[in-house]
């Protein structure tokens, strides 16, 4: 039996079916009422305040600031500040130096004084930990652009990279996307070392204003790191003698590549800071704010912006970036999953846009894979440089979900991205998010990347999503999937568990790859599947629930460990169902907590972060994560597994 509540609030006890049937419900009810008129979702996408200091900081670079936006985000960057004067990087998590630097230099420029309270308390923490000298390479660089900083004093990136041949280490396709769009135009930033002095220095932050630059032992020359220091020196040097000619031809080529992947929105990879050094590194060369390019660059950062009102007045948040291709596929999924029938107008309409949204063009991936034809989906409105592997192997699963009245039109459509998946697959039989091989060791050793991830190779978490679209449409002993399968029971940790790349962390990983194995056809009692049904059960929490924090990226101690949270203990019930565990103690308390937990609307609270960007590094908070996972779990628990039980063909 399960302890629940009923509407009044009264505690009752009701059979695990019973409160899952009426929690399904809810759930059903309550994400259906948040389904766009257009058929897509979009939860808000919630990372830290660089994002909101960062906006400030480019609008006072840009001369484009206004008293309201500025007060605004002002109130929400001071609401989000801990008790000791720092910011966090995810909820609860413990104070981090850059981002409290750049909070509190974005407050600077807001109009708060350097003796109150709230702001001699965090200046206070960044002498203690460092000061500005300690903080990381890109926030370096924002407070250069005020003079706060020295351009001498930071890794150098000359535009010659452009000219660097494809099959050469360091040329720009070695990084991940995220990354490769972000330093092109960074190149061009670093190569005409721009200065708009604020009106006030920031002397406050650094552990000796006399000596801002504290010198540091350089690495063994013999280390990867010392090679690179010293090529970096190496830069700084040629810089001063580098042929005009040739940094100017480098410089225009940078300014091509940049406008050639502006999206039809104006915004750059759909993502906010490509946007924003793109937006600097334009103007610098010239580009007024009226110009086109720019306006339509500008306009697309206004709308990462979500407004909400508070006692104090409106606040303002600034997404990183926005999810609507990856939520919608996921509510379609939850939904499908919980029993609205395939043909409700909910789910054609969420299908019609997702068909919509497919990219027939190629993008940045045609350099390791020319002769593939285009037929992925990108993750947000508008980014078709960019199609990622994930996304399109979810919204295949989606899709293959719906009763839609044009099936031929699903069917092509489904062809063709799953075409386009399986030639993006790497070398080893895993597949990355948006590239495929792109692993080259070296980006990752510069001095100038300092902050995440700058490749992109294969996850377990991806790879096992196109395992399951591969499985949900019959190809399960496709040779392409049998390597992916291989891949993915080597990559098995020792504890039974598999890394979580794009969710927190191994709960993310094994809820993701147990269902992948299964539905390709590996029986329930095979070792692999075996360990981690016992590595899930190890690490429930006391009140039924998982939880695992960001820390486990860190520290080991973490691993598997944190409050329980909506979206991970779904993640870990979608792993012991697709294992058989249907009737086991571990899913009736599971299923129990995410009932008990449920809100009276229908929803589920999450302050949590269980997304990442870059594990530890940039942590996200996918508001609709709450809603869509537990409805997919739950739907499990009452109908069985999709695509496999035969109920979806009724």
């Amino acid at each position: 039996m399960t302890a629940t509540t009923d509407g009044t609030g009264a505690t009752v006890e009701v059979t695990p079916r019973a409160a899952a049937e009426r929690a399904t419900a809810r759930a059903t009810e309550h994400l259906l009422a948040l389904q766009d008129a257009q058929g897509w979702w979009k939860g808000d996408l919630e990372t830290n305040v660089t994002m909101d200091a960062e906006d400030l900081m480019l609008r006072q670079f840009l001369g484009i600031q206004d008293r309201r936006t500025t007060e605004a985000a002002a109130r929400f960057i001071r609401a989000e500040q801990r008790p000791d004067g720092t910011w966090a990087t995810f909820h609860g998590g413990p104070g981090e130096l850059s981002t409290t630097i750049e909070a509190y230099a974005a407050l600077r420029l807001a109009g708060d004084a350097p003796d109150a309270p709230h702001m001699a308390a965090a200046s206070a923490w960044i002498r203690e930990h460092g000061g500005i000298a300690a903080a990381r390479v890109f926030t370096r660089i924002w407070l250069t652009l005020f003079g706060w900083w020295k351009w001498e004093h930071l890794p150098e990136l000359p535009p010659e990279i452009m000219f660097v041949p494809k099959w050469f280490p360091l040329n720009i396709y070695d990084f991940g996307c995220w990354a490769r769009q972000t330093i092109v135009p960074l190149t061009v930033v670093s190569a005409l070392r721009p200065v708009r002095p604020a009106p006030f220095p920031l002397d406050e932050l650094h552990t000796d204003p006399r000596r801002p630059v504290p010198p540091r032992p350089p690495a063994p020359a013999a280390s990867w790191d010392g090679f690179f220091q010293r090529l970096d020196k190496a830069l700084h040097t040629y810089r001063r003698f580098a042929p005009r000619l040739l940094r100017k031809a480098a410089v225009d080529s940078a300014a091509r590549w940049i406008i050639e992947r502006q999206e039809n929105d104006g915004c750059w990879g759909g993502i906010q800071p490509p946007a924003v050094y793109s937006v600097i590194a334009l103007h610098l060369l010239g580009y007024d704010l009226d110009h086109p390019v720019l306006r339509a660059g500008i306009e697309s950062l206004d709308r990462f912006a979500v407004w909400r009102e508070s006692e104090d007045g409106p606040v303002r948040m600034i997404e990183a970036c926005q999810s609507p291709v990856w939520d919608t596929c996921l509510a379609t999924i939850a939904l499908a999953d919980a029993g609205l029938p395939a043909d409700h107008p909910a789910l054609v309409k969420a299908a019609d846009w997702m068909l919509d949204e497919q990219i027939g063009r190629p993008g940045d991936w045609t350099v390791r894979r020319p002769q593939l034809t285009p037929g992925g989906w990108a993750f947000e409105f508008h980014n078709d440089n960019y199609p990622d592997i994930d996304d399109t192997a979810e919204v295949v699963l989606a899709l293959k979900r719906v009763a839609h009245p044009r099936p031929e039109r699903v069917e092509a459509a489904i062809r063709r991205a799953m075409s386009w998946t399986v030639g993006m697959q790497s070398k080893n039989g895993a597949w990355g998010a948006f590239d495929a091989d792109n692993t080259s060791p070296f980006p990752n050793r510069l001095p100038f990347c300092d902050f995440g991830e700058v490749i992109d190779p294969p996850s377990a978490d991806v790879t096992a999503h196109v395992v399951e679209a591969l499985a949900a449409l019959g190809k399960q002993h496709d040779p392409r999937a049998r390597r992916g399968i291989e891949w993915l029971l080597a990559e098995q940790e020792e504890s039974g568990a598999w890394f979580g790349r794009w969710g927190v962390n191994y709960v993310y990983g094994t809820g993701a790859v147990v269902p992948a194995l299964t539905a390709a056809g590996l029986p329930a009692a095979h070792p692999a599947i075996r360990r981690a049904v016992e590595w899930l059960e190890r690490v429930q929490n006391p009140d039924g629930g998982w939880g695992e924090d960001l820390r486990s990226y860190r520290d080991p101690e973490w691993i598997g460990r944190g409050a329980s949270t909506a979206s991970q203990t779904a993640w870990a019930l979608l792993a012991l169902l697709a294992a058989g565990e249907r009737d086991s103690k571990a899913v009736e308390r599971g299923v129990g907590w995410l009932a008990n937990s449920q809100r009276e609307d229908g929803s589920w609270d999450e302050p949590y972060f269980t997304g990442t960007g870059f594990p530890w590094d940039f942590s996200i908070n996918y508001h609709l994560y709450r809603q869509v996972f537990p409805l997919t779990a739950l739907g499990r628990y009452l109908h069985g597994e999709p695509l496999t039980s035969g109920r979806r063909e009724s």
